[in-house]
């Protein structure tokens, strides 16, 4: 039986704002996703192109604008669905106000192929990662949570077996920062609703579970739940 190979990922800061953008690859089967493709498509194709990977699905944790710019050249660069919550559709359709807002230029639209629900499992190879709504900087802003960074182990006869216990691992868009969370004071922005979201549903993970906010540095759920000024009230 082979041992699994380290898991591919690459964080890009793109854009203006400094988007995180995640390719998160399977590195037997070269599968992957990209989560928020925030602008700078072509470092983001580069970086597919380097490891070799076919992309099977685009996520957006929520619909700002800085999230997405980059999402029309990446999704046809690749013809992967895009995954979104439909709570966040109408705050997607007006692009063009949240570009005027910041003095940018309206980035072109794309068509939705899939719309994510709380509980929803996204695969790529060896990989799963469960949807998690967390309404609060936006109305269908998502976590993309993947319980273990270790792929189900394949035999040498091709069967898979259960992953092993592994870190996991929270890409927690603009919901939840390092020392910080997301803003709530635009469109259909609510500070309850992200308190309800990080308190019943982001600190219910383990305290080891690595979060990669949208925005900045990495951090973990226990650090947060410790040091977190909006958390520890």
């Amino acid at each position: 039986m082979r041992e699994p190979q380290k898991l591919i990922h690459e964080i890009l800061p793109v854009g203006m704002l400094q988007c995180n953008c995640h390719i998160v690859g399977d590195p037997l089967t070269r599968e992957a996703i990209v989560i928020d493709p925030g602008d700078d498509a072509a470092r983001i194709l580069e970086a597919i192109e380097r490891h070799h990977l076919k992309v099977t699905a685009i996520v957006v944790t929520h619909t700002h604008i800085d999230h997405v710019v980059g999402l029309h050249r990446v999704r046809e660069a690749t013809g992967a669905p895009v995954y979104v919550h439909a709570d966040d559709l109408s705050l997607y359709r007006m692009l063009d106000v949240q570009a005027s807002w910041l003095g940018w230029k309206t980035p072109e639209q794309v068509q939705i192929d899939q719309l994510v629900r709380e509980g929803d499992v996204i695969r790529w190879g060896g990989y799963a990662a469960q949807i998690l709504h967390t309404p609060g900087h936006t109305p269908g802003s998502i976590c993309v949570y993947m319980p273990s960074d270790t792929p189900a182990v394949r035999t040498d006869t091709g069967d898979a077996k259960p992953a092993k216990a592994g870190t996991g691992q929270l890409f927690a868009g603009d919901t939840l920062f390092s020392g910080s969370i997301g803003r709530t004071d635009l469109w259909g922005g609510s500070f309850e609703g992200i308190i309800h979201s990080l308190k019943g549903k982001l600190l219910e993970l383990p305290d080891n579970t690595i979060v990669y906010p949208g925005h900045g540095e990495n951090t973990t759920i226990g650090k947060e739940r410790a040091t977190n000024p909006f958390l520890i009230r």
